[in-house]
């Protein structure tokens, strides 16, 4: 009994040091970043936001997209969900409805589709046993199970953690494709006046890799530009 009580408190103790990290950073951001950069909330809270890009990408704690893109607040419109998967326009959601918003209210010039490697989501979708005991998790990776279908058929050869990067790829495609269903999606894209990208991020080397159309892959967008 003893032993299960030190147990129970240490634990406490552990979940109370984690909490005031979070807090420690609450304070070193307003001393540091909001101090620096006043003006720029100021203008945020007074003017409202204006982001150029809407950006889905995964919940996976290890993707930062503001971090990644060095982009500051009010830049990004961000969408985060389990395997930065875009539902059909037949089912509604969070997720179609901030896309919705994004593109119908704040008008965003660009939308981006980034997944990541070593998504686990998409290990779902290869192996959907990993996830047999979470309920909702796989009603919502359901949604990506034809990317299991299109790796069986055309990476079969290669091995498991090939697969997963291959499988990580093919699900950022497959989501651009359902995001020309959305009818004022597909009429912005007609006029010219949206543009659809599909990244990965390497999360062991933070490269991120664009989908290039003319040549039918991913490339790196590392090298900086003139």
């Amino acid at each position: 009994m003893e032993k299960r009580l030190a147990e129970q408190s240490d634990s406490a103790r552990l979940r109370l040091a984690r909490m005031q990290k979070l807090v420690d950073g609450i304070h070193s951001f307003q001393t540091g970043f909001f101090a620096d950069n006043r003006a720029l909330f100021r203008r945020l809270s007074d003017s409202g936001q204006e982001p150029e890009t809407l950006f889905i990408t995964c919940s996976d704690s290890r993707v930062v997209p503001n971090l990644i893109t060095n982009s500051p607040p009010g830049e990004l419109f961000i969408i985060r969900n389990v395997g930065n998967i875009v539902p059909h326009p037949d089912l509604p959601g969070g997720t179609a409805a901030a896309i919705e918003y994004a593109v119908q209210v704040l008008n965003v010039q660009n939308i981006i589709v980034c997944g990541h490697t070593q998504c686990g989501a998409l290990q779902a979708v290869l192996d959907p046993s990993r996830i047999a005991h979470l309920k909702y998790v796989q009603r919502w990776v359901k949604q990506s199970e034809r990317v299991r279908g299109i790796i069986t058929e055309r990476y079969s050869h290669l091995d498991p953690d090939a697969r997963l990067t291959a499988a990580v790829q093919e699900n950022v495609l497959v989501q651009l494709e359902t995001l020309r269903e959305y009818d004022f999606i597909a009429s912005r894209l007609d006029s010219g006046k949206l543009r659809l990208s599909g990244w990965v991020f390497r999360l062991s080397t933070a490269e991120v890799f664009n989908f290039d159309p003319k040549i039918g892959e991913f490339v790196s967008l590392n090298t900086p530009t003139d």
